[in-house]
């Protein structure tokens, strides 16, 4: 079943073929560095949006839309313990 909207149908064909060929370690580490590659993006996108914030905060937010305001808010009063 092709899953792609942007790619031709035989592209994706042979991108699967090669994914299924590959050992259980390439596959790892395409995926490791793929979900390195979004991290990075995201932060990107999240610092472009708001650039008066300071970067401790920008991590925040960054933490906020990927996994929750609760967890975000939760790991802030966390550091802050450990800082007072």
């Amino acid at each position: 079943m092709l899953q792609s909207f942007d790619t031709h149908p035989k592209i994706e064909e042979m991108q699967i073929s090669l994914i299924r060929q590959s050992n259980v370690a390439k596959r790892i580490s395409r995926m490791c560095s793929l979900s390195q590659i979004i991290i990075q993006l995201s932060l990107r996108a999240v610092f472009r949006a708001n650039p008066k914030l300071s970067e401790q905060e920008l991590k925040f937010k960054f933490i906020a839309y990927h996994y929750g305001n609760e967890l975000a808010d939760r790991l802030r009063k966390y550091l802050d313990l450990r800082i007072s």
